[in-house]
Order: structure tokens, then sequence, then C-alpha cells
């Protein structure tokens, strides 16, 4: 399988006044649909590419709630543009995928500069994970066993186990790298919303041959990385199944940069077929 860097898909985006088209090839794949983070990375693209120009360096994007309403298949997709409302210092803007005339996912992503405060930081630390990423091996890309888009990445589960290992974990700490050559290139919101979203569900672990899952909804909370951040290494998504009811899981999970900054707090709503 002939594999496309998420750089050179963002290289070849298409810019239009009010929306920009992008095409995704089937080593991008998730099953029937798309991995979710990469049409998620789009949207955040697209909002910089038709809102943010005229935007300060300093503005970051704080918050994302995406809802993935259809299958988003091999091919050309468009994101329309919206800014519902700029603010001071917070600017909302609104994000719709459409595919072949449907409508397929809606993104609302929250944009900020830094504010005056008194509010002493707190940043949270990175804790040691069970076992570092040397002292496990890495996973090979089985073609037809695992989907397409996993081959653009590194796993390699620090504490859990992979899905369907017929376990009963609910939670998962694994180590992740985008293996893609020019990975350090990329925005790093654009690459913190891919990453954070790479991982699959702790629920999968209980299953003991494959079965699909696909995200609903999901909400993401950034920070902004620390400058020179080392972005092609490897991050850690620590993950927690909350509750499972009715082929539904909630969960949520904490991204850490590959310099152990939190780079990102997630929370998902996931539905399980099996």
């Amino acid at each position: 399988m002939n594999l496309t860097s998420l750089s050179a898909l963002l290289a070849r985006r298409e810019r239009r006044p009010d929306s920009v088209a992008f095409d995704i090839p089937d080593d991008w794949l998730q099953g029937r649909t798309s991995f979710g983070g990469l049409v998620s990375a789009f949207a955040v693209q697209a909002m910089r590419d038709v809102a943010g120009d005229r935007w300060p360096a300093d503005v970051a994007l704080r918050a994302l709630q995406t809802n993935f309403i259809a299958p988003v298949g091999q091919g050309a997709v468009e994101v329309g543009v919206q800014v519902l409302r700029e603010g001071r210092s917070v600017r909302q803007v609104q994000a719709v995928v459409r595919q072949s005339g449907e409508t397929v996912a809606l993104m609302v992503g929250v944009f900020g500069g830094p504010r005056p405060t008194s509010l002493p930081a707190l940043r949270p630390q990175r804790p040691a994970p069970r076992r570092e990423v040397g002292a496990i091996a890495p996973s090979p890309f089985v073609p037809g066993l695992r989907p397409n888009f996993v081959a653009h990445l590194d796993m390699r589960w620090a504490d859990g186990t992979p899905p369907f290992s017929a376990s009963p974990d609910w939670r998962a700490s694994i180590h992740l790298r985008l293996v893609d050559a020019d990975a350090a290139t990329l925005p790093p919101e654009i690459l913190t919303v891919l990453m954070a979203d790479a991982f699959p569900t702790p629920a999968l672990s209980h299953f003991r041959e494959p079965s699909p899952a696909s995200s609903v909804s999901w909400a993401l909370e950034l920070r902004p990385l620390p400058a020179h951040e080392p972005l092609d290494g490897h991050w850690r998504a620590d993950n927690l199944v909350i509750a499972a009811q009715d082929g539904y899981v909630n969960q949520q999970a904490t991204l850490w940069s590959p310099s152990g900054a939190l780079a990102a707090l997630a929370y998902q709503v996931v539905t399980v077929y099996g």
C-alpha cells in the first residue's frame, strides 16, 4: 500500500473563498470510512485558511467540537467555513464537511489568544508510564487486519491491552508516533488534533474477534504546545472508558506531547457493533 503523508494531503488542498477542498486516499481509511482525526484536521486547516489569515500569530485553537454525521469515504471532500463570532479574544468558527452533496461532519472550533490574568499557571506533568516506549516492540502493520490509516502510526501499549484481546480492560495508555518523514514540519495544532483521535477505544479490548467501532461525537480541549516541541517524537494517550451501555461507550483521554506537556483533553461517544 502506497502511503500519502499528511503534509502532502495538506499541500494538495484547493483553497476557495469560503471553503477548502481536500482529497482522501485509501491509505487514510478506517474500514468503510475515513480516519476521523484526519477529517477533523482538514476542518481545522480549512478554518485557518478561510478565517485565520487576519488573526494575530498568538491565536491558538483552544477547543474543537466534532459530530461525525455519516461515513466519509475515499475521494474528494469540501469543507465550508463560517465565522460565527469574533470577539476581542475568542473566535468561534464552524466547518461543515460535505461529500457527494451530503453533509458528513460538523465542527465548531474555538480559537483564542492569551488573556491578561492574575491566575497562576497550572501546568500538569505527564505521569510516568508503566512501560517506557523503548521497552516495547512496535506492532507491525498487517493489511486487512488493522485499519489502513494505522500504517501511518507507530503504536505501542504502555498499559492495557490492544483491541480484540478478550481482556476486561477499560483503560489503556498508548505511545504514539506519526511515522511520516515530514511529521516535524506539520502545524502543531493540526498534529494534536490528528493524534488525539488516533487510538482505539479501550472497549475493543473486550472482544475476541475484530468488531467495528465508530466515533459519534468528540469534544477536544487543546493547550498550545511549547516552542520547539519535537513533533516527530512519541506522544502518549491515556484513555479511560467511563461508562458503556446499549452499544455506546463514553470515554475520556489525555494526550501528552513528546516533551511531556499536556496537549489535549478529549471526551468522546463511541458506538460499538459487537
